[in-house]
This record gives structure tokens, sequence and C-alpha cells, in this order.
């Protein structure tokens, strides 16, 4: 019975994979397979074998009381655990409309252009560099948008290729999302608790693979959208005009273009709060900037204005992040079942790991068993159950096709797909650039796992 109900859950998880491909609410398919993975391991455990439940004591329940428990773990106690993390999202991306509303984030792009004259490869290289370090503190769909409209027109006023633009461009704000204290956090909690593991930060993380991984994908991006620029035939297409706010067109002054990455360095730097470094250096460029110069009332509204746009761009990840604890707590009941079908074939050694990743890349793209924000918990969840690895080594295993697969590759992805819209490239066209760069990038990125962080001992394991 055991095997059969295994047998069933395998199903179920190719189902979620099948749903996320197609693009459906993540909200509400893990939360259908939340009940699902809630019912069937706890079902089974009425059919079972007594050896089978004493060698896995965690679906070993005392009647009412202990299945009471045993769902408040899951539907309460997990989704309150995520407290921290949808916290910082709505933080950061109230810092993001921040650098937005002040111009900082727009003179930044403007003074970069200024320094590459009218020369396309200086350019898209210098770029790609002012583009990964501003997404190492801003994030989501709202800021990446708005720089975009800059970004994008001022290449393919330069003969960019509208395709090789948005490939460069997208490529560049995924790099900057390996340091983003924001999706770090979101990130590490598929893993753990931070109070699980206080020693995993964000200043351990970047110093051990962080910062390689970053430097990684920017470079490869960049080398490769010059060598698709060499093999194209460039022309001017647009005028380099951008729709953007009235306070983007004006400089920012110059002295504010640091506060960008102030976050991120204060707490690599010192460990210092994330929230506190948004605070700092938004506020900071807000009255720098002299966007608090009218009455008190008046700086409150603005404040609560930008704070309230920036939840808005996160509440469709805050509804998929209310769900996801729920699914991780579950998978711990189903784990036993899925061993007992594929325990035996999953991989132990973290070079198979890493092997087996980088080949099965492409499985990162539509939100596929891959990738952390799609069917990829599923996989975690499985694959952190039948074998014994570090948390460190998991996350740099995710991460990949997480960040420079889905993030920076994928058509599903909400800003790419914005991004198609606003230049009308076709799909397949950015496919073709973006997938070679997707497996060119992790590649080495996972070499870097394997070189970085693998072996890192018992003290780093889930538990």
């Amino acid at each position: 019975m055991d095997y059969a109900i295994g047998v069933i859950l395998l199903l179920t998880f190719f189902a979620l994979a099948w749903y996320c491909i197609k693009g459906f609410n993540l909200m509400i398919g893990f939360l259908v397979i939340t009940v699902l993975w809630t019912v069937l391991p706890l079902f089974g455990t009425l059919f079972v074998s007594e050896e089978f439940l004493k060698a896995n004591p965690v679906l070993m329940f005392e009647g009412g009381k202990g299945l009471v428990q045993i769902l408040n773990r899951i539907y309460q106690a997990a989704p309150e655990g995520w407290g921290t993390t949808l916290v910082n999202v709505c933080w950061g991306a109230w810092f993001g409309r921040v650098l937005m509303d002040t111009g900082i984030a727009s003179t930044l792009i403007r003074k970069t252009v200024e320094l590459g004259g009218d020369k396309p490869a200086v350019t898209i290289s210098l770029l790609n560099l002012v583009t990964a370090l501003i997404f190492t503190s801003m994030t989501g769909a709202g800021p990446v948008i708005a720089i975009g409209v800059i970004v994008l027109p001022i290449l393919m006023s330069l003969g960019v290729p509208k395709a090789i633009a948005m490939f460069s461009f997208m490529g560049a704000v995924a790099s900057g999302i390996y340091l983003n204290p924001v999706n770090f956090a979101q990130y590490r909690a598929f893993f753990i608790k931070p109070s699980d593991m206080p020693d995993f930060t964000l200043g351990w993380y970047a110093a051990h693979w962080g910062y390689a991984a970053l430097a990684i994908m920017l470079i490869v991006t960049t080398l490769l959208a010059l060598f698709y620029l060499g093999r194209s035939k460039s022309r001017r297409q647009w005028a380099a005009q951008t729709r953007t706010p009235q306070a983007a067109q004006k400089d920012a002054p110059i002295y504010t273009l640091i506060l960008p990455v102030i976050p991120v360095i204060l707490n690599i730097a010192f460990n210092f709060s994330v929230i506190g470094g948004f605070v700092i250096a938004g506020f900071a460029a807000l009255f720098l900037c002299g966007r608090m110069s009218g009455t008190f009332r008046e700086n409150c509204q603005l404040v609560n204005k930008l704070y309230y746009e920036g939840v808005v761009d996160t509440a469709p990840l805050v509804g998929f992040l209310l769900t996801l604890p729920m699914f991780n707590a579950v998978a711990v009941y189903a784990s036993p079942y899925f061993n007992v079908v594929i325990g035996g074939i999953m991989p132990t050694s973290e070079l198979v790991v890493c092997a087996v990743f980088a080949a099965l890349l492409f499985m990162g793209l539509f939100r596929g068993p891959m990738t952390l924000v799609g069917c990829g918990a599923a996989t975690l969840g499985v694959l952190s159950n039948v074998a014994k690895f570090s948390v460190p080594f998991l996350y740099g295993v995710f991460a990949i096709p997480t960040i420079t697969v889905n993030i920076g590759c994928c058509i599903t992805q909400s800003w790419v797909a914005w991004g198609l819209a606003y230049t009308k490239v076709e799909s397949r066209d950015f496919l073709k650039l973006s997938i070679p760069n997707a497996y060119a990038t992790g590649i080495l990125q996972y070499a870097a796992v394997y070189l970085l962080l693998a072996g890192l001992g018992s003290a780093w394991m889930i538990g």
C-alpha cells in the first residue's frame, strides 16, 4: 500500500509540473497540492504496515488530537513562520519605488550611457553592470519595467537589435538578483527558518558563492550579447525616448547614486538589518533628492503612496508565499512514500546532483520542476528527504534554475512577458538567445557550487 500511495503522490507531482508549465495560478496550485499531500499520506497510515510506520515516526499520530496538531502545523504554523520573509519583500518593494520616484535609478542609467557614448559594445557592457548593481536591491515587476523603459529604447536607438537588447537586459537583471537581500530571504525560507541556521546569512552566502554566481552570469551574458551583436546587422530602430515619470526625467544628485547598493553593503559587511538598510537608504534618497520638502502631512502621504505601490507590485508574490510554506510542511509527511518509490534512484552524491541539474537546466523554464517559484519546491522536498545535503549546497543547486533560467530567460516571468510585448520581440527569437546563455552560465555556476559549497559537513544539514 505504501508503494501505491507513493505512485499516486508522484503522479500528483507531475500534474503540478504540468499545471505550472501551463502558467496557471501558483497560489491555487500549491494550495490544492497541499491538501492532496495532506490527505493521501495520512489516509495511507490506515493501511500501511506497522514496520513502515515504525520506520517513519513522523506519520504516527494518536487519534483526533494528533491529527489536529499536524493540520495546525501545516496550515497555521508554517505560514506564520514566513512573516520575516514577507516583511522583507514589502520593504524591498517600497525601496524600489523610492529609487524610481526620486530619479536615482534613471539617473544611473543616463550617466552610464554618457560614458558609453555611441559605441554599442561599450554601452551594453556598462549598462549590464549598472543594471545588475541596481537589482541587488530593487526587485519586482514594477522596478524592472521602470528601468526597462529607459534601457531598452537607448540600446535600440544605438542600433542594437531588439531581441539582443531584451536578452542582455533581462540577463543583467537576473545577475543582480543573486545578491538581492529580499530574494535571498525569500529563497532561503524554502530550506530553513533563519533561527534554525543563523550563520547562513547573505554575507556568508555572498562570500562563499554569491559573488561568483553574479559575476559568472554578468560576464557570460555580456560576452554573448556582444557575440550576438557582432553577428547581427545592427540598425537604428528607435529614438531614445521613454515614458518615465516626470521625477525620473530629472537627474538626481550625483552623491545619491551610491544609495541603491547601501542596503546590500550594510547587510553583507556588517550583517545589518535588511529592513534597516532599506529604511536608511530610502529616507536618505527622499530627503537628498528633495522629495520631502512639503509639509509633514504631504511627506507622510508620499511615503504611504510609495509603500502602497510597492505592496501592490508584490501582491501576487505574497499570495504565493503564504501557500508555499504549507506545501513545504506537508512534504515532510509525503516524503516517506516518495522514498519508497524513487529513493533508490535519487542522486546522493553532490557531484552527480550538480551534473544532473546542469544537464536538465531546461526544466527550469515554464515554472518547471527545478525552479523554486514553480514546481521546484516539490523537487526540493523530495530530494532533501531522500538524501542528506547541506543547506548552502541545496540553495545553490536550486538558485541557478530559479534565477538564471526562470528569472533571466523564461517567457512566463512577468517582466520578460512585458518586455516581449514592449519591444515586439517574438518569444522564439528571445529563447534562441537566452537558452544558450542559461546553459553556458548554469554549467559554470554548477561547477562553482561543487567547488565552493560541496562537503560543508553535518553542521549545515537540514534538521
